[in-house]
């Protein structure tokens, strides 16, 4: 707390000592300070690291078999898979057609991957394709000859699907003070299609997402995510969050989705499992068939590394990794900007979607992670973005407009991880003020009101993200 602001709530206290209960008025909620532990997103469980392993932590508490339960995970996360057949039949069954050939190709060092640049491949990128509609389930119509993500590599002697090329325009934009600024938006085409033209199909480009607090976010019981449903916007205030219910196919159920950028996976297991298998091509007990839609004769005939490829043992031990990676403290907590710019962001009523407080339940991968409060600034829920961020592809019960809140926690550290700072589904955004003003739908207002704010405060309210 700096002079002034002693000053001011010591002024305050002594006027308050002099006021009827009738003259009473809270002291005003725009005073900037420190509150004790708002640093701590997940409570005990955060680390004090910024450096590049600041994702790649475990949580304090494990015990010693935990402990290594967490690093042969960390292992299987980590190793690349090969093709069969393969003397190394613990990891052998690689695609035929894939993205990736290991989990941290996408999530380098636990973070966050990297949007597409035109003639590369990118680590981290993908391209979800489906027709027009929905099935049974209420999941995408897979493209027949191509199913549901473009896999744009393959083992030898295997066609891969089609290539995905990128190119941006630039949106030129200005502040009402006249700094200026430019967006880029990203216009794919796809290339040396395979199986067939892709015109006219549905498509969602996706980013990795850096996977820390993966376990907290198991372990928050449905109604702490249902709570801040407004479907009607009863209160006026812009804000008309939704809960996302999609197929649990280990279940056969329907349930709260929580986890990717649709929120279109109800548990982590399936998060994970489903990354096994679309990403990398990789069978497991969740999904068991081999990623090879008809006509792709060629990858349909290739061997497989056995039935299934990832065992339950493995993914299991992945699971239990991803479930207990900790999530860094925030640093430049009690920086006079830092504080400015978090009154800013509450009074912008960003708040409203990246919001905090939520508790932990009963049910969670261990004990350690039951009943913590954390401050994700998320609340999982689906939000209308605006035409601009639109992929025009429904999932489930979002629509084309539709995007899970993004948490913000440990935002400020993905240069520190990954060496970029691009964000948004498909990286568009090269800077967090880039992300707040690609912002639109239920966050126009917001935006604009941001926009508004004299060039100083516009620096706080970013200071204040870069440090959670």
């Amino acid at each position: 707390m700096t002079k002034l602001q002693i000053i001011l709530y010591i002024s305050l206290s002594i006027t308050l000592l002099h006021c009827s209960k009738e003259d009473y008025e809270p002291i005003p909620q725009n005073v900037s300070i420190y509150e004790e532990g708002e640093e701590l997103l997940t409570g005990p469980l955060g680390v004090n690291v910024t450096n590049n392993t600041a994702f790649g932590r475990q949580i304090d508490g494990l015990t010693f078999q935990q402990q290594a339960l967490f690093g042969t995970g960390n292992s299987l996360f980590n190793q690349s898979w090969v093709s069969s057949p393969a003397s190394t039949t613990a990891r052998d069954g690689l695609g035929p057609t894939f993205n990736a050939r290991a989990c941290n190709t996408c999530h380098f060092k636990d973070g966050r991957g990297e949007p597409l640049q035109n003639g590369m491949i990118s680590n981290g990128f993908l391209m979800r394709v489906s027709l027009a509609g929905q099935n049974a389930n209420g999941d995408a119509i897979a493209v027949p000859e191509y199913g549901t993500q473009i896999q744009d590599r393959s083992n030898n002697g295997i066609p891969f699907e089609a290539k995905v090329n990128v190119t941006y325009q630039v949106i030129p934009g200005s502040y009402p003070d006249g700094n200026t600024y430019a967006l880029q938006k990203p216009i794919y085409t796809f290339q040396e299609e395979q199986f067939g033209s892709l015109s006219g199909v549905q498509k969602s480009p996706r980013v990795a997402q850096q996977t820390i607090g993966l376990g907290l976010i198991s372990a928050l019981p449905d109604f702490e995510i249902i709570q801040f449903e407004d479907i009607n916007d009863s209160d006026n205030n812009g804000i008309s969050g939704r809960a996302n219910f999609v197929y649990n196919y280990e279940t056969n159920t329907t349930q709260l989705g929580k986890y990717g950028w649709k929120a279109n996976a109800p548990t982590l297991k399936q998060q994970v499992a489903s990354a096994f298998h679309g990403d990398m091509g990789l069978t497991n007990s969740i999904f068991m068939e081999e990623n090879c839609p008809s006509p792709q004769q060629d990858c349909i005939d290739a061997p497989n590394g056995g039935s299934p490829e990832v065992t339950n043992d493995q993914l299991d031990r992945v699971l239990f990794y991803q479930a207990h990676l900790a999530v860094p403290n925030r640093r430049n907590f009690k920086d006079e900007n830092v504080l400015k710019g978090k009154v800013l962001f509450n009074t912008l009523n960003c708040i409203g979607c990246h919001t905090i407080n939520q508790t932990t339940g009963t049910t969670a991968p261990s004990a350690l992670l039951k009943n913590i409060t954390i401050k994700p600034y998320s609340d999982f829920l689906l939000h209308d973005m605006g035409n601009d961020l639109a992929d025009n592809r429904t999932d489930f019960l979002a629509t084309g407009n539709e995007w899970r809140t993004q948490p913000l926690w440990g935002i400020g550290l993905i240069p520190a991880v990954n060496n970029h700072s691009n964000l948004l589904h498909d990286g568009r955004a090269r800077t967090i003020e880039e992300a707040i003003l690609w912002h639109g739908g239920e966050a126009d207002a917001i935006k604009q009101n941001f926009k508004n704010l004299p060039l100083d405060e516009r620096h706080q309210v970013i200071d204040f993200v870069n440090s959670l």
